[in-house]
Protein backbone atom coordinates (compact mmCIF):
# COMPACT_ATOMS: atom_id res chain seq x y z
CA UNK A 1 0.00 0.00 0.00
CA UNK A 2 1.54 3.25 -1.20
CA UNK A 3 1.12 6.17 1.36
CA UNK A 4 -1.96 8.87 0.38
CA UNK A 5 -1.52 12.40 -1.24
CA UNK A 6 -1.75 13.44 2.96
CA UNK A 7 0.82 11.40 4.62
CA UNK A 8 3.52 12.19 1.11
CA UNK A 9 5.52 14.68 2.43
CA UNK A 10 6.25 12.95 6.04
CA UNK A 11 6.75 9.50 4.11
CA UNK A 12 9.30 11.84 1.57
CA UNK A 13 10.80 13.14 4.59
CA UNK A 14 11.50 10.35 6.40
CA UNK A 15 12.85 8.71 3.42
CA UNK A 16 15.70 11.22 2.74
CA UNK A 17 16.74 11.04 6.77
CA UNK A 18 16.78 6.87 6.31
CA UNK A 19 18.99 7.48 3.15
CA UNK A 20 21.40 10.09 4.87
CA UNK A 21 21.87 8.07 7.66
CA UNK A 22 22.24 4.87 5.52
CA UNK A 23 25.20 7.35 3.40
CA UNK A 24 26.78 7.67 7.05
CA UNK A 25 26.50 4.45 8.00
CA UNK A 26 23.76 4.42 10.15
CA UNK A 27 24.86 7.48 11.97
CA UNK A 28 27.95 6.20 13.19
CA UNK A 29 31.17 6.96 11.27
CA UNK A 30 34.19 4.15 11.05
CA UNK A 31 37.61 5.42 11.06
CA UNK A 32 40.40 3.94 9.07
CA UNK A 33 43.03 1.67 11.21
CA UNK A 34 45.98 3.80 11.97
CA UNK A 35 47.63 0.33 10.04
CA UNK A 36 45.62 0.52 6.86
CA UNK A 37 45.78 4.01 6.57
CA UNK A 38 49.37 4.39 6.85
CA UNK A 39 50.31 3.28 3.36
CA UNK A 40 53.62 2.31 3.91
CA UNK A 41 55.87 0.77 1.12
CA UNK A 42 59.33 0.29 0.32
CA UNK A 43 60.73 2.51 -1.53
CA UNK A 44 64.59 1.24 -2.17
CA UNK A 45 67.41 -0.41 -0.10
CA UNK A 46 71.48 -0.10 0.26
CA UNK A 47 73.23 -2.71 1.05
CA UNK A 48 75.27 -2.51 4.77
CA UNK A 49 78.91 -3.23 5.54
CA UNK A 50 78.63 -6.96 4.44
CA UNK A 51 76.61 -8.56 2.06
CA UNK A 52 74.89 -10.05 5.45
CA UNK A 53 73.46 -6.87 6.22
CA UNK A 54 71.03 -4.66 4.44
CA UNK A 55 69.13 -1.61 5.07
CA UNK A 56 65.30 -1.50 3.58
CA UNK A 57 63.75 2.09 3.08
CA UNK A 58 60.05 3.01 3.63
CA UNK A 59 57.92 5.81 3.87
CA UNK A 60 54.87 6.16 4.42
CA UNK A 61 51.75 7.71 6.65
CA UNK A 62 51.33 7.22 10.36
CA UNK A 63 54.65 6.36 11.21
CA UNK A 64 54.70 8.33 14.16
CA UNK A 65 52.34 5.99 15.19
CA UNK A 66 53.98 3.10 15.12
CA UNK A 67 55.20 1.15 18.55
CA UNK A 68 57.26 -1.74 16.80
CA UNK A 69 58.33 -3.52 13.42
CA UNK A 70 59.30 -7.17 13.23
CA UNK A 71 60.99 -9.64 10.43
CA UNK A 72 62.08 -12.86 9.36
CA UNK A 73 64.19 -14.08 6.95
CA UNK A 74 62.66 -17.70 5.95
CA UNK A 75 65.40 -20.50 6.25
CA UNK A 76 66.90 -21.83 2.85
CA UNK A 77 64.53 -24.90 1.35
CA UNK A 78 66.27 -27.72 3.38
CA UNK A 79 67.25 -25.88 6.29
CA UNK A 80 66.76 -27.29 10.01
CA UNK A 81 67.80 -23.86 11.58
CA UNK A 82 64.61 -21.50 12.49
CA UNK A 83 64.26 -18.11 10.80
CA UNK A 84 65.71 -14.99 12.11
CA UNK A 85 63.60 -13.08 13.90
CA UNK A 86 64.17 -9.59 14.95
CA UNK A 87 61.86 -6.78 16.34
CA UNK A 88 62.80 -3.65 17.23
CA UNK A 89 60.34 -1.14 19.06
CA UNK A 90 59.79 2.21 18.21
CA UNK A 91 62.07 4.18 20.50
CA UNK A 92 65.10 1.91 19.67
CA UNK A 93 64.43 3.00 16.22
CA UNK A 94 64.11 6.80 16.64
CA UNK A 95 67.17 6.54 19.01
CA UNK A 96 69.13 4.79 16.00
CA UNK A 97 68.05 7.72 14.07
CA UNK A 98 66.47 4.54 12.02
CA UNK A 99 62.93 6.11 12.50
CA UNK A 100 62.43 9.64 11.37
CA UNK A 101 58.63 10.21 11.88
CA UNK A 102 58.56 13.57 10.81
CA UNK A 103 59.50 12.65 7.39
CA UNK A 104 57.74 9.39 7.22
CA UNK A 105 60.84 7.82 6.53
CA UNK A 106 62.09 4.59 8.40
CA UNK A 107 65.75 2.99 7.27
CA UNK A 108 64.82 -0.36 8.51
CA UNK A 109 68.55 -2.33 9.07
CA UNK A 110 68.25 -6.01 8.16
CA UNK A 111 70.91 -7.97 9.56
CA UNK A 112 71.24 -12.02 9.21
CA UNK A 113 71.02 -12.69 5.26
CA UNK A 114 72.36 -15.37 3.42
CA UNK A 115 74.80 -13.90 0.54
CA UNK A 116 74.43 -15.03 -2.89
CA UNK A 117 71.18 -16.05 -2.32
CA UNK A 118 67.08 -14.38 -3.04
CA UNK A 119 66.55 -13.99 0.60
CA UNK A 120 62.59 -13.90 1.39
CA UNK A 121 61.71 -11.49 4.12
CA UNK A 122 58.14 -11.10 6.41
CA UNK A 123 57.92 -7.67 7.51
CA UNK A 124 55.04 -6.34 9.79
CA UNK A 125 54.73 -3.00 11.30
CA UNK A 126 52.60 -2.35 14.67
CA UNK A 127 50.63 0.44 15.32
CA UNK A 128 49.69 1.99 18.72
CA UNK A 129 45.92 1.23 17.84
CA UNK A 130 47.06 -2.28 17.61
CA UNK A 131 46.50 -2.45 14.54
CA UNK A 132 49.61 -4.23 11.85
CA UNK A 133 49.97 -4.21 8.51
CA UNK A 134 52.21 -6.91 6.58
CA UNK A 135 54.87 -6.69 4.05
CA UNK A 136 56.88 -9.02 2.20
CA UNK A 137 59.70 -8.63 0.53
CA UNK A 138 62.78 -9.90 -1.62
CA UNK A 139 66.50 -9.12 -0.92
CA UNK A 140 68.91 -10.48 -3.26
CA UNK A 141 72.30 -10.25 -1.62
CA UNK A 142 75.64 -10.30 -2.99
CA UNK A 143 77.68 -13.32 -2.76
CA UNK A 144 80.72 -13.44 0.22
CA UNK A 145 83.49 -15.15 -0.09
CA UNK A 146 85.98 -15.49 3.35
CA UNK A 147 89.23 -13.60 2.42
CA UNK A 148 90.61 -16.26 4.62
CA UNK A 149 89.17 -19.23 2.56
CA UNK A 150 87.80 -20.79 6.60
CA UNK A 151 84.48 -20.55 7.37
CA UNK A 152 82.65 -20.61 3.84
CA UNK A 153 84.27 -23.93 3.84
CA UNK A 154 83.35 -26.07 6.65
CA UNK A 155 84.10 -30.00 6.65
CA UNK A 156 80.70 -31.02 7.86
CA UNK A 157 81.42 -34.13 9.71
CA UNK A 158 77.80 -34.55 11.14
CA UNK A 159 74.34 -32.17 9.48
CA UNK A 160 72.09 -31.35 12.10
CA UNK A 161 68.98 -33.59 10.84
CA UNK A 162 65.49 -32.61 10.64
CA UNK A 163 63.18 -32.15 13.81
CA UNK A 164 66.60 -32.42 16.08
CA UNK A 165 66.14 -30.81 19.17
CA UNK A 166 68.79 -28.09 20.22
CA UNK A 167 68.11 -25.18 22.36
CA UNK A 168 69.91 -22.52 19.65
CA UNK A 169 70.33 -22.29 16.14
CA UNK A 170 72.72 -19.69 15.53
CA UNK A 171 76.44 -19.53 17.48
CA UNK A 172 79.18 -16.75 16.95
CA UNK A 173 82.50 -18.00 16.93
CA UNK A 174 85.56 -15.58 18.14
CA UNK A 175 88.29 -15.41 15.48
CA UNK A 176 91.37 -14.37 15.30
CA UNK A 177 91.04 -13.13 11.80
CA UNK A 178 88.78 -10.37 12.11
CA UNK A 179 84.96 -9.71 13.55
CA UNK A 180 83.17 -12.39 15.02
CA UNK A 181 81.33 -14.67 12.31
CA UNK A 182 78.06 -15.74 13.06
CA UNK A 183 76.99 -19.20 11.81
CA UNK A 184 73.65 -21.32 11.65
CA UNK A 185 72.98 -24.75 12.79
CA UNK A 186 73.38 -25.56 8.77
CA UNK A 187 77.11 -24.54 8.16
CA UNK A 188 75.68 -21.21 6.51
CA UNK A 189 77.36 -17.80 7.33
CA UNK A 190 74.21 -15.21 8.89
CA UNK A 191 77.21 -12.55 9.97
CA UNK A 192 79.86 -11.01 9.59
CA UNK A 193 81.04 -7.30 10.37
CA UNK A 194 84.10 -4.83 9.90
CA UNK A 195 85.92 -2.69 11.94
CA UNK A 196 88.75 -5.42 14.09
CA UNK A 197 91.21 -7.20 13.21
CA UNK A 198 90.67 -9.88 16.19
CA UNK A 199 88.09 -10.66 17.87
CA UNK A 200 89.25 -12.70 20.17
CA UNK A 201 88.36 -11.03 23.37
CA UNK A 202 85.09 -10.33 22.90
CA UNK A 203 81.39 -10.92 24.11
CA UNK A 204 77.93 -10.16 22.80
CA UNK A 205 76.20 -8.19 25.18
CA UNK A 206 72.79 -6.22 24.86
CA UNK A 207 72.17 -7.36 20.73
CA UNK A 208 75.63 -6.43 19.39
CA UNK A 209 79.91 -7.39 19.75
CA UNK A 210 82.15 -6.07 22.50
CA UNK A 211 85.60 -6.37 21.48
CA UNK A 212 89.17 -5.59 23.42
CA UNK A 213 92.12 -4.95 20.93
CA UNK A 214 95.03 -7.45 21.32
CA UNK A 215 97.65 -4.82 20.74
CA UNK A 216 96.42 -1.50 22.65
CA UNK A 217 93.35 -0.70 25.28
CA UNK A 218 90.47 0.12 22.60
CA UNK A 219 87.52 -1.19 22.82
CA UNK A 220 85.11 -1.42 19.89
CA UNK A 221 81.11 -1.94 19.88
CA UNK A 222 80.11 -3.56 16.96
CA UNK A 223 76.79 -3.69 15.91
CA UNK A 224 75.25 -6.09 14.18
CA UNK A 225 73.81 -3.19 11.61
CA UNK A 226 77.38 -3.57 11.11
CA UNK A 227 77.82 0.58 12.43
CA UNK A 228 81.16 0.44 15.11
CA UNK A 229 81.63 3.19 18.17
CA UNK A 230 85.42 2.89 19.55
CA UNK A 231 86.13 3.93 23.32
CA UNK A 232 89.15 3.03 25.04
CA UNK A 233 89.85 2.60 28.98
CA UNK A 234 92.08 5.27 30.27
CA UNK A 235 94.68 3.46 32.24
CA UNK A 236 98.88 3.93 33.14
CA UNK A 237 98.80 0.54 34.52
CA UNK A 238 96.54 -1.45 31.89
CA UNK A 239 98.39 -2.40 28.64
CA UNK A 240 96.62 -4.74 26.26
CA UNK A 241 93.23 -7.19 26.52
CA UNK A 242 93.90 -10.84 26.69
CA UNK A 243 91.95 -14.47 26.46
CA UNK A 244 88.23 -14.07 27.36
CA UNK A 245 85.27 -11.17 28.06
CA UNK A 246 82.86 -12.89 30.15
CA UNK A 247 79.41 -10.99 31.82
CA UNK A 248 80.19 -9.46 35.20
CA UNK A 249 78.11 -8.31 37.64
CA UNK A 250 77.70 -4.71 36.44
CA UNK A 251 79.91 -4.57 33.57
CA UNK A 252 82.14 -7.05 31.71
CA UNK A 253 85.19 -9.25 33.05
CA UNK A 254 87.74 -8.32 31.08
CA UNK A 255 91.40 -9.74 31.18
CA UNK A 256 94.36 -7.17 30.55
CA UNK A 257 97.41 -7.53 31.17
CA UNK A 258 99.73 -4.58 32.98
CA UNK A 259 102.33 -2.80 33.94
CA UNK A 260 103.19 -2.13 37.82
CA UNK A 261 106.47 -0.75 39.08
CA UNK A 262 107.96 -1.54 35.84
CA UNK A 263 107.63 -5.11 36.20
CA UNK A 264 104.68 -6.61 33.69
CA UNK A 265 101.94 -8.92 35.36
CA UNK A 266 101.58 -11.33 32.74
CA UNK A 267 97.69 -12.51 31.97
CA UNK A 268 96.72 -12.52 36.01
CA UNK A 269 94.55 -9.04 36.13
CA UNK A 270 91.14 -9.42 36.19
CA UNK A 271 89.04 -6.21 35.61
CA UNK A 272 85.28 -5.11 35.45
CA UNK A 273 84.74 -2.43 32.86
CA UNK A 274 81.88 -0.77 31.45
CA UNK A 275 81.34 -0.51 27.38
CA UNK A 276 82.29 2.89 27.57
CA UNK A 277 85.82 1.69 28.78
CA UNK A 278 85.26 2.80 32.44
CA UNK A 279 86.57 0.62 34.96
CA UNK A 280 84.32 -0.39 37.44
CA UNK A 281 86.86 -2.34 39.62
CA UNK A 282 89.82 -4.62 39.34
CA UNK A 283 91.68 -7.73 41.11
CA UNK A 284 95.06 -8.14 41.13
CA UNK A 285 95.58 -12.06 41.39
CA UNK A 286 99.35 -12.02 41.62
CA UNK A 287 98.65 -9.25 44.92
CA UNK A 288 95.79 -11.00 46.00
CA UNK A 289 97.12 -14.73 46.12
CA UNK A 290 100.79 -13.86 47.78
CA UNK A 291 99.14 -11.27 50.62
CA UNK A 292 97.35 -14.61 51.47
CA UNK A 293 100.00 -16.88 50.69
CA UNK A 294 102.40 -14.58 53.46
CA UNK A 295 99.89 -14.16 55.89
CA UNK A 296 99.61 -18.01 56.44
CA UNK A 297 103.66 -18.59 56.59
CA UNK A 298 104.08 -19.55 53.20
CA UNK A 299 106.86 -18.02 50.87
CA UNK A 300 104.90 -16.82 47.55
CA UNK A 301 108.01 -15.77 45.63
CA UNK A 302 108.39 -18.86 43.23
CA UNK A 303 104.96 -18.95 42.97
CA UNK A 304 104.20 -15.52 42.12
CA UNK A 305 106.26 -14.55 39.32
CA UNK A 306 105.57 -11.59 37.60
CA UNK A 307 106.99 -11.01 34.20
CA UNK A 308 106.48 -14.64 33.44
CA UNK A 309 103.20 -16.29 32.64
CA UNK A 310 102.76 -17.96 35.93
CA UNK A 311 98.87 -17.82 35.96
CA UNK A 312 97.58 -17.65 32.95
CA UNK A 313 94.55 -16.28 33.12
CA UNK A 314 92.07 -17.38 30.31
CA UNK A 315 88.31 -16.64 31.82
CA UNK A 316 86.43 -16.03 34.85
CA UNK A 317 82.51 -15.76 35.33
CA UNK A 318 80.60 -13.86 38.35
CA UNK A 319 78.36 -16.11 40.87
CA UNK A 320 75.09 -14.16 42.07
CA UNK A 321 74.19 -16.69 44.49
CA UNK A 322 77.30 -15.16 46.74
CA UNK A 323 78.50 -12.28 44.97
CA UNK A 324 82.09 -13.81 43.73
CA UNK A 325 84.03 -14.76 41.01
CA UNK A 326 85.51 -17.88 39.78
CA UNK A 327 88.60 -17.28 37.52
CA UNK A 328 90.48 -19.88 35.51
CA UNK A 329 94.16 -19.88 35.76
CA UNK A 330 95.00 -22.74 33.14
CA UNK A 331 98.66 -23.09 34.85
CA UNK A 332 97.40 -23.76 38.27
CA UNK A 333 93.79 -24.19 39.26
CA UNK A 334 90.30 -22.70 38.68
CA UNK A 335 89.78 -20.19 41.95
CA UNK A 336 87.06 -18.53 43.81
CA UNK A 337 87.24 -15.27 45.09
CA UNK A 338 85.00 -12.89 47.39
CA UNK A 339 83.87 -9.99 44.70
CA UNK A 340 84.18 -7.38 47.07
CA UNK A 341 87.71 -8.27 48.75
CA UNK A 342 89.25 -10.76 46.85
CA UNK A 343 89.08 -13.32 49.87
CA UNK A 344 89.86 -16.90 48.64
CA UNK A 345 87.17 -18.77 48.84
CA UNK A 346 88.15 -22.33 47.48
CA UNK A 347 90.52 -23.65 44.60
CA UNK A 348 89.43 -26.65 42.35
CA UNK A 349 92.57 -27.92 40.51
CA UNK A 350 95.09 -31.13 39.69
CA UNK A 351 96.73 -31.78 42.96
CA UNK A 352 99.78 -33.33 41.35
CA UNK A 353 101.05 -30.11 40.23
CA UNK A 354 103.09 -27.47 41.33
CA UNK A 355 100.33 -25.16 43.70
CA UNK A 356 99.70 -27.81 45.78
CA UNK A 357 102.92 -28.39 47.73
CA UNK A 358 101.92 -24.89 49.33
CA UNK A 359 100.09 -25.15 52.83
CA UNK A 360 98.38 -21.95 52.06
CA UNK A 361 96.63 -22.91 49.14
CA UNK A 362 96.17 -26.70 49.96
CA UNK A 363 94.06 -25.47 52.37
CA UNK A 364 91.74 -24.11 50.44
CA UNK A 365 91.48 -26.90 48.00
CA UNK A 366 88.07 -28.45 47.13
CA UNK A 367 88.63 -32.31 47.58
CA UNK A 368 87.18 -34.03 44.32
CA UNK A 369 84.89 -37.12 45.14
CA UNK A 370 86.51 -40.57 43.11
CA UNK A 371 85.96 -40.86 39.45
CA UNK A 372 85.90 -37.19 38.75
CA UNK A 373 88.41 -35.84 36.34
CA UNK A 374 89.75 -32.74 38.03
CA UNK A 375 90.29 -29.16 35.62
CA UNK A 376 93.53 -29.40 33.76
CA UNK A 377 94.89 -26.69 31.70
CA UNK A 378 90.76 -25.76 31.61
CA UNK A 379 88.97 -22.68 29.50
CA UNK A 380 85.45 -21.46 29.21
CA UNK A 381 84.54 -21.11 32.94
CA UNK A 382 80.32 -20.30 33.48
CA UNK A 383 77.64 -21.81 35.50
CA UNK A 384 74.72 -23.46 34.07
CA UNK A 385 71.00 -22.93 34.46
CA UNK A 386 71.29 -25.42 37.37
CA UNK A 387 74.07 -24.00 39.36
CA UNK A 388 76.93 -26.06 38.72
CA UNK A 389 80.54 -24.86 37.56
CA UNK A 390 80.86 -25.60 33.79
CA UNK A 391 84.12 -25.58 31.96
CA UNK A 392 86.28 -26.78 29.04
CA UNK A 393 88.77 -29.38 30.38
CA UNK A 394 91.75 -29.08 27.82
CA UNK A 395 93.47 -31.97 29.47
CA UNK A 396 97.14 -30.11 29.30
CA UNK A 397 99.63 -30.39 31.99
CA UNK A 398 101.22 -26.75 32.81
CA UNK A 399 103.65 -24.85 30.46
CA UNK A 400 105.07 -22.34 32.77
CA UNK A 401 106.27 -23.56 36.36
CA UNK A 402 109.56 -23.37 37.97
CA UNK A 403 112.11 -25.67 36.49
CA UNK A 404 111.96 -29.10 38.47
CA UNK A 405 108.70 -28.32 39.78
CA UNK A 406 105.57 -30.42 38.82
CA UNK A 407 103.34 -29.65 35.76
CA UNK A 408 100.62 -32.43 36.64
CA UNK A 409 98.53 -34.90 35.01
CA UNK A 410 98.69 -34.66 31.20
CA UNK A 411 95.29 -36.48 29.63
CA UNK A 412 95.20 -37.73 26.02
CA UNK A 413 91.61 -36.59 25.16
CA UNK A 414 89.85 -33.18 26.19
CA UNK A 415 86.13 -33.12 27.93
CA UNK A 416 83.52 -30.94 28.67
CA UNK A 417 83.02 -31.13 32.93
CA UNK A 418 79.86 -29.78 35.28
CA UNK A 419 80.88 -29.99 39.27
CA UNK A 420 78.74 -29.30 41.81
CA UNK A 421 80.26 -27.46 44.82
CA UNK A 422 79.75 -27.74 48.77
CA UNK A 423 81.94 -24.90 50.16
CA UNK A 424 80.41 -26.20 53.64
CA UNK A 425 82.54 -29.59 53.66
CA UNK A 426 85.00 -28.07 50.84
CA UNK A 427 83.81 -31.06 48.10
CA UNK A 428 83.97 -30.72 44.64
CA UNK A 429 81.73 -33.69 42.77
CA UNK A 430 82.00 -34.77 39.06
CA UNK A 431 78.18 -34.27 37.77
CA UNK A 432 78.26 -34.75 34.40
CA UNK A 433 80.90 -35.23 31.27
CA UNK A 434 81.04 -35.34 27.85
CA UNK A 435 84.09 -36.73 26.11
CA UNK A 436 83.40 -37.38 22.71
CA UNK A 437 84.22 -41.29 23.86
CA UNK A 438 87.72 -39.53 24.25
CA UNK A 439 88.49 -39.32 20.40
CA UNK A 440 89.49 -35.64 20.43
CA UNK A 441 92.10 -33.88 21.79
CA UNK A 442 92.33 -29.74 22.34
CA UNK A 443 95.52 -28.98 24.36
CA UNK A 444 94.53 -25.43 24.66
CA UNK A 445 92.27 -22.42 24.04
CA UNK A 446 88.69 -23.71 23.07
CA UNK A 447 85.02 -23.20 25.28
CA UNK A 448 81.56 -24.97 26.47
CA UNK A 449 78.65 -23.12 26.34
CA UNK A 450 74.91 -23.61 27.75
CA UNK A 451 72.17 -22.31 25.76
CA UNK A 452 68.36 -22.75 26.75
CA UNK A 453 66.85 -26.35 27.44
CA UNK A 454 70.45 -27.56 28.73
CA UNK A 455 71.69 -27.83 24.68
CA UNK A 456 75.35 -26.80 24.64
CA UNK A 457 77.97 -25.78 22.18
CA UNK A 458 81.34 -27.20 22.51
CA UNK A 459 84.35 -25.80 20.64
CA UNK A 460 87.69 -27.65 20.26
CA UNK A 461 89.60 -24.76 18.90
CA UNK A 462 92.98 -27.10 18.68
CA UNK A 463 92.74 -30.22 16.82
CA UNK A 464 95.01 -32.31 14.51
CA UNK A 465 98.36 -30.50 16.09
CA UNK A 466 96.41 -27.22 15.88
CA UNK A 467 95.63 -27.38 12.17
CA UNK A 468 91.76 -27.75 12.71
CA UNK A 469 89.11 -26.74 14.82
CA UNK A 470 85.38 -28.38 15.49
CA UNK A 471 82.13 -27.26 16.76
CA UNK A 472 79.71 -29.37 17.72
CA UNK A 473 76.21 -29.06 19.05
CA UNK A 474 75.13 -31.08 22.10
CA UNK A 475 71.27 -31.82 22.99
CA UNK A 476 70.26 -31.52 26.35
CA UNK A 477 70.98 -35.68 26.60
CA UNK A 478 74.58 -34.66 24.97
CA UNK A 479 73.67 -36.47 21.82
CA UNK A 480 75.90 -34.44 18.79
CA UNK A 481 73.49 -32.80 16.76
CA UNK A 482 75.82 -31.31 14.20
CA UNK A 483 80.06 -31.49 13.89
CA UNK A 484 81.77 -28.59 12.01
CA UNK A 485 85.13 -28.41 11.12
CA UNK A 486 86.73 -25.82 10.13
CA UNK A 487 90.78 -25.36 9.03
CA UNK A 488 93.02 -22.91 11.25
CA UNK A 489 96.11 -21.66 9.61
CA UNK A 490 97.68 -20.44 12.73
CA UNK A 491 97.16 -21.51 16.44
CA UNK A 492 93.57 -21.13 17.89
CA UNK A 493 92.88 -18.07 14.71
CA UNK A 494 90.03 -19.86 13.36
CA UNK A 495 87.44 -20.77 16.47
CA UNK A 496 89.36 -19.52 19.87
CA UNK A 497 86.08 -19.76 21.84
CA UNK A 498 82.32 -19.64 20.51
CA UNK A 499 78.98 -18.97 22.41
CA UNK A 500 75.31 -19.10 20.98
CA UNK A 501 73.62 -16.06 19.89
CA UNK A 502 69.91 -15.29 19.55
CA UNK A 503 69.38 -14.32 16.11
CA UNK A 504 65.81 -16.76 16.22
CA UNK A 505 64.68 -14.61 18.81
CA UNK A 506 66.33 -10.87 18.72
CA UNK A 507 64.22 -7.97 20.35
CA UNK A 508 65.29 -4.34 20.67
CA UNK A 509 64.26 -2.14 23.01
Amino acid sequence: MYPGPHTRPLWAALLVFVLLLSACGGGKKTQPSQASASNIAVIGDQQGATPFIRFVQLRGDNLALLTAVHYAIAPKPGSVSKPVDVSFDAGALIRRGNLVAASGTLNLPVFGLYSGYANHLAMDFRFQDGSTRSLPLDITTAAYADPNGIYDHPTIVKARAAGSELGFDFFAIKSGYGTPVVIDTDGEIRWVGTGVANSGSAAFRDNGFVVGDPNSLKLTRLELDGTTIENSLVSSTYTTFHHNIDPGKLGLLAELNAVTGGVANIESTLVEIADSGTIIKDWNLAALLASYMQSQGDDPGTFVRPGADWFHMNAATYDPRDNSLIVSSRENFVIKIDYMTGEIIWILGDPTKYWYSFPSLRAKALNLQAGGLYPIGQHGVSITSDGLLMLFNNGAASFNQPAGAPAGEPRAYSAVVAYAIDPVSRSAQEVWRFDYGQSISSLICSSAYEAPGKSLLVDYAYTVNGTQARLVGLDASHAVVFDFQYPSPTMCGSAWNSLPVPFDSMWFH
